[in-house]
């Protein structure tokens, strides 16, 4: 947990990212042990690969495209993904009225987290891609 902490504090933009693929790449390798712990488990084979490619491989994609790139532009989009779900979970306690066991404020919690993260690394840059990137000459 203090590793987490650390890499978080040190290179915020790319723990989000590593957050979103890691948990992609979990999803897109076991769909339904992930439906079950979302309490969304898919009801078919369709509903398996829907699971697999749709939230796995969308989350994989994003996530290690952004650390690939190591960019403002692409820690922001991983930031604003993180707080969209975490916008959406918090607006669904009162729609929706979901059970909120553990994994409920687990899952608020690291989006929360993982989304200010994201973000504050695209407002201020984090890494070394992002500090060459912020110096090169614009054109015009």
């Amino acid at each position: 947990m203090i590793r987490l902490l650390t890499l978080v504090f040190r290179r915020p933009g790319f723990a989000s990212a590593l957050g979103l693929s890691a948990s992609g790449v979990g999803i897109a390798l076991d769909p339904r042990r992930a439906g079950d712990v979302m309490r969304m488990p898919p009801m078919s084979a369709r509903g398996v690969t829907e699971m697999r490619a749709g939230v796995g491989g969308t989350f994989a994609a994003l996530g290690a495209w952004a650390m690939l790139r190591g960019t403002r532009d692409a820690y922001t989009a991983v930031g604003v993904t993180w707080l969209g779900a975490a916008a959406v979970r918090a607006i669904s306690m009162e729609t929706d009225k979901p059970e909120k066991d553990a994994t409920f404020w687990a899952f608020l919690g690291l989006e929360t987290v993982l989304g200010v993260a994201g973000v504050l690394a695209g407002d201020r840059g984090s890494g070394r891609k992002a500090k060459r990137a912020s110096a090169a000459p614009t054109p015009g």
